[in-house]
């Protein structure tokens, strides 16, 4: 389903880039300090983009199935992107964005 596809890739998207921008699990005295989502950073609507676009390469394979192909190289790109538009090389996640 193209349709399903598109979404699928457009949610992984999101799911990066909050992994990439704010996901962290932090121990303290042996404990997890996160118990719920109110104390787990996640993406936040307002930081969501407008539009994810999404393309597909014609081919003559038959199709497969997704998965989550979106997650894996978006922190990657975004870092590069980052260091090409600051000089500064993040190489750590989350990636500590201050924006001016």
């Amino acid at each position: 389903n193209p349709n399903g596809a598109v979404q699928q890739l457009q949610g992984g998207v999101l799911q990066a880039l909050s992994v990439a921008l704010h996901e962290r699990i932090t121990v303290k005295n042996g404990g997890v300090e996160q118990g719920n989502f109110t104390t787990y950073p996640l993406l936040r609507m307002t930081e969501v983009p407008r539009r994810v676009e999404v393309y597909f390469a014609e081919t003559d394979a038959p199709p497969s199935g997704l998965g989550e192909t979106a997650v894996p190289p978006l922190a990657p790109a975004l870092a590069n992107a980052i260091a090409v538009a600051t000089g500064r090389r993040l190489r750590s996640l989350p990636l500590e964005v201050k924006l001016a």
